[in-house]
């Protein structure tokens, strides 16, 4: 993955005096409630940098780049998640991958979102339209991936998510995605919050957080003020014996290469491999749905890749 320049350079200066992004796990009323809540600033500018995004797409995109960062606190070690989206609405779909060791990547399948007019509010409901909601679980040594889907009933990614946890798992969940944009337009913070019951859970703290949940502050301007993820959870759920358990560094990562895109023009068949040589176009242009990094390939680095693979020859 080559990740691209944030040219903003008043953002780049806010966004080098935030810490660092990172994911944070605790355990709320003698541990009948379990809290992941992650801050994602410099991820979802990254993200928008490297997909060269605007701003109703940075906000779609963004709030499924941020459940998948509470997601994969699911799984551990080389596991990771998929949250899919498929829907008729002009959103098309999003797909996000997650990691348990932090790292989050992901694409609109409509950049930019095609308009009939312009919105009047960031209610995404219309841009969804009827669609489905799917997370997999990609478990190390396993062959077939964990998955559950549902069908989205609010357009409202935070509410669909608590939706199939509630059906898929009968797990209560809230889930809350926030990003902050400043008047320019800017995301100047962005971060989460994953609340699960565990089991035994009393129904009356889920009411007492649920009514909580509803009155918490902006995460995403709590974060752009320069304060940690940490001390929102401290501070809002001060009355709930929290528990901190741990801490995980997150960013915008692909494990994609040049090396990967290389070995991928190696493996194609004869016959697509002297079609490319014969009819290009040159440079060829290989890009990451994932991370939007491109890699070319001159002509004369073409005749020499694909010699070494089986002899091609023009």
């Amino acid at each position: 993955m080559i990740k691209k320049k944030i040219e903003d350079r008043d953002l780049q200066e806010h966004l080098a005096a935030l810490s660092d992004d990172g994911r944070e796990v605790f355990l709320l009323h003698d541990d009948q409630i379990r809290v992941t809540a992650i801050s994602a600033t410099k991820l979802i500018n990254q993200m928008r940098a490297n997909h060269d995004l605007g701003l109703l797409e940075t906000y779609v995109l963004g709030q499924a780049f941020l459940a998948g960062g509470l997601l994969s606190a699911t799984v551990k070690g080389n596991d990771r998640i998929q949250l899919n989206i498929e829907c008729g609405g002009p959103i098309g779909g999003v797909f996000v991958e997650s990691w348990a060791v932090g790292a989050v990547r992901g694409y609109l399948k409509h950049n930019p979102i095609p308009l009939k007019e312009s919105l009047k509010s960031l209610d995404l409901n219309e841009l969804y339209g009827p669609g489905f909601l799917s997370v997999s679980k990609i478990l190390e040594g396993h062959k077939t991936p964990f998955t559950g889907q549902t069908m989205m009933a609010y357009g409202d990614l935070a509410k669909d998510l608590a939706l199939h946890y509630h059906q898929s798992e009968q797990t209560p969940t809230m889930f809350v995605l926030s990003l902050h944009f400043d008047k320019r337009g800017q995301v100047t913070g962005s971060g989460a919050l994953f609340l699960q019951a565990m089991p035994g859970c009393s129904e009356g703290i889920l009411d007492e957080l649920e009514e909580l949940s509803s009155k918490l502050p902006s995460i995403g301007a709590w974060l752009a003020e320069g304060k940690t993820i940490r001390s929102y959870v401290e501070k809002q759920f001060e009355a709930s014996q929290v528990r901190h358990l741990a801490s995980q560094f997150m960013a915008f990562s692909c494990p994609c290469s040049r090396e990967q895109y290389t070995r991928y023009l190696k493996q194609l068949n004869k016959e697509e491999q002297k079609d490319i040589l014969e009819n290009g176009p040159f440079p060829l242009e290989l890009v990451c749905a994932n991370c939007n990094t491109h890699y070319h390939y001159e002509r004369f680095e073409l005749e020499h890749l694909l010699s070494e693979a089986e002899g091609v020859t023009v």
